[in-house]
């Protein structure tokens, strides 16, 4: 039996230590502390400087309010703090600090120094608070604070601390994040005497996060709009600015996505699953975006109070400001692939393609979302010539030149179709000795003659023309002296999602249930939140009602719905899925399984269609965000081969 202990007071250096170490665990915490400090103290310049990965000084001077003597003598002690007074304080926070128990955690674990003014202030956990009249400090501007020897009088902690370097590099990654959100601020990050970063004041956003993060692809391929909208009950409104890499720019991992809430960086799960969810359709499947969200919200909405570093928020309400970034970002990318078609379509002229137009609900910033109905059917085939291979075989000089096919048949298949594609080039501006020397051997009436011509010339004033298949995957196509090389099941599966989308899917019918989907919501708000979409999922075969405060009951679903009740539940409660973003994936689903797979031979009727309708689509990815083709200008062929152009 375990020997009875009475109940007794701690001291207070050991209660000072035990709270110490939930706030302060290695030196990345301390510079986290001391940078929040230093953006409080309105500082337009901010310095910090790390010795041997933070573990022998991290230290933080800034051009801000300064402190005083009596500061001084106060900051110390626990739960001094200039930033609240009383409990209602805690809700109508605008500062990254509140609680006052970073220099006092500081203090109980390193050796900690505070230079301001005139004055010196230095303690540790093993000697007394000290203050001394020392040289002006920045001719009496800011602050700087310093901590030294971290963890030098508890080795059972610091056994737990990483190599130098990886210190260092988790002290950079929090020096980076401060940096993000106060564009309006000079930073700058010294490590054991060598500048690493330096990041003047008063850029955009979207140059402070290209120059902080040391993006390496080009800054033209990074985005920024704001947008500002209202909560749920209509009275505090709410609004953000995005950072968002163009989709060319993506990761295998979600450590390039930051989010922001009232200045203060937060692991905020919903947020970053609306930014996946805006990004849906524009990014292959396991990759993330490039972005940053920069989210503002009445200080009564959010409970920054629930996590020892302040890592967590918790929102009074959500969905408005869910809704908002997902919506905002789906629409910004249509509206950049659509004027990016554009642009490839006017590639000839000098023309700037300007994105303009509302991207989303209350959109400060404008694009122009150009995304045309999916198209109606499926488009003529080019006209086949006819010809006899006897024919061709029979009258075929003996030296004429092996032809090749990108078809995967057999022998006699691939010659067939590599005659077929030499009658077919006559038609289609090859002007090569082989190609005059096989004219002279096969023979038109006029008649044939002027209409394969006028075939000809329809090709030509299309500039389009279909040269084959190669490895049952891509069709190949050229246009305007560029090569086409095209998925031919994602390009399948875009037609056919685009035609669904658009309500051309007459397959896909309200199917009622026998046994009706319920639905029962956790509190009032998300109650009133799926109120508000019952409308919208009504249209698209979700047919429900209201009965009861927090209970709802759904009698049909769409008969291409393959989820469950849980499901439905998931999508609207948890994931807070718009009712579009439902059906989205429901015709994802749908049109993946319609087209035709990797692999599969497919006539040349049917690759052309395929080809010709793929060129035209405003987006040129499948619904799962992969792109639909990859191309290869005139230009870039001949410098492969090293040729150039006379």
């Amino acid at each position: 039996m375990a020997e009875r202990r009475p109940v007794r007071i701690l001291r207070e250096d050991v209660a000072r230590r035990i709270a110490a170490g939930e706030v302060i665990d290695r030196p990345a915490a301390i510079l986290r502390e001391l940078l929040d400090n230093a953006v409080d103290s309105g500082a337009k310049s901010i310095n910090v400087e790390i010795a041997d990965g933070g573990i022998s000084l991290v230290k933080v001077s800034d051009d801000g309010s300064g402190m005083t003597r009596d500061d001084l003598e106060n900051c110390a002690n626990p739960h001094a703090t200039s930033k609240i007074i009383d409990a209602e304080d805690l809700t109508r926070l605008s500062t990254l600090g509140f609680r006052g128990e970073a220099l006092a955690s500081i203090a109980a674990v390193s050796t900690l120094e505070i230079s301001s003014g005139n004055m010196k202030m230095s303690m540790s956990n093993s000697k007394p608070r000290k203050i001394e009249t020392a040289a002006l400090f920045q001719d009496g501007k800011g602050t700087c604070v310093s901590s030294k020897d971290l963890f030098s009088d508890f080795p059972a902690r610091r056994v737990f601390l990483k190599r130098p370097a990886s210190e260092t590099m988790m002290c950079k990654d929090i020096f980076v994040e401060k940096t993000l959100a106060r564009p309006d601020i000079a930073f700058k990050l010294t490590v054991d005497g060598n500048i690493r970063l330096n990041l003047p004041a008063n850029v955009s956003t979207k140059q402070r996060f290209a120059s902080a993060l040391e993006i390496k692809e080009s800054s033209s391929l990074l985005y920024e709009f704001s947008t500002q909208g209202k909560e749920a009950d209509g009275k505090n409104d709410w609004k953000f600015t995005l950072v968002i890499a163009d989709p060319s720019i993506r990761r295998n991992d979600r450590r390039s996505i930051f989010v922001y809430v009232n200045g203060r960086r937060v692991q905020e799960y919903s947020l970053l699953q609306a930014i996946e969810y805006g990004c849906q359709g524009f990014f292959p499947n396991g990759t993330h975006p490039v972005a940053s969200l920069f989210a503002t919200v009445s200080p009564s909405l959010v409970d920054f109070n629930i996590h020892p570093a302040k890592k967590e928020v918790k929102f009074r309400d959500i969905s408005a400001l869910h809704h908002g970034v997902s919506s905002s970002i789906s629409n910004f990318l249509k509206a950049l692939t659509s004027a990016s078609m554009k642009k490839d379509s006017n590639e000839d002229s000098e023309e700037e393609i300007e994105i303009e137009g509302e991207i989303g609900i209350g959109i400060g910033s404008r694009v122009q979302n150009t995304h045309d109905d999916a198209q109606e059917g499926i488009l003529p085939a080019k006209q086949e010539f006819d010809y006899d291979l006897k024919e061709r075989e029979r009258t075929s000089p003996k030296s004429s030149p092996r032809n090749f096919s990108f078809g995967s048949g057999s022998s006699k298949e691939a010659g067939a179709s590599a005659q077929k594609s030499n009658i077919r080039s006559k038609f289609f501006s090859f002007d090569t000795s082989a190609e005059k020397q096989l004219s002279k051997t096969v023979f038109f009436s006029d008649e044939e003659l002027d209409e394969k011509r006028s075939v000809a010339d329809s090709a030509k004033k299309s500039d389009f023309r279909y040269i084959g298949c190669t490895m049952n995957t891509f069709i190949l196509v050229e246009k305007k002296n560029t090569l086409y090389m095209i998925d031919q099941h994602a390009a399948h599966e875009r037609i056919i999602f685009d035609k669904m989308m658009g309500g051309k899917d007459e397959t896909n019918y309200p199917q009622p249930l026998l046994i009706p989907y319920t639905i029962e919501t956790d509190d009032e708000s998300e109650s009133n939140y799926v109120e508000s979409l019952l409308g919208k999922l009504g249209e698209i075969g979700f047919e429900g009602k209201k009965t009861g405060k927090t209970m709802f009951e759904f009698s049909t679903i769409p008969s291409r719905w393959k989820g469950t009740q849980k499901d439905l539940k998931d999508a609207l409660l948890e994931e807070k899925t718009e009712p579009e973003r439902i059906m989205y994936k429901i015709y994802a689903t749908a049109s993946c399984r319609k087209a035709v797979m990797q692999g599969m031979q497919i006539d040349d009727k049917t690759a052309e269609d395929i080809a010709r309708q793929a060129i035209e689509l405003p987006d040129p990815h499948c619904p799962h965000g992969r792109p639909i083709w990859f191309k290869l200008s005139k230009e870039q062929m001949f410098s492969n081969v090293r040729r150039t152009e006379n």
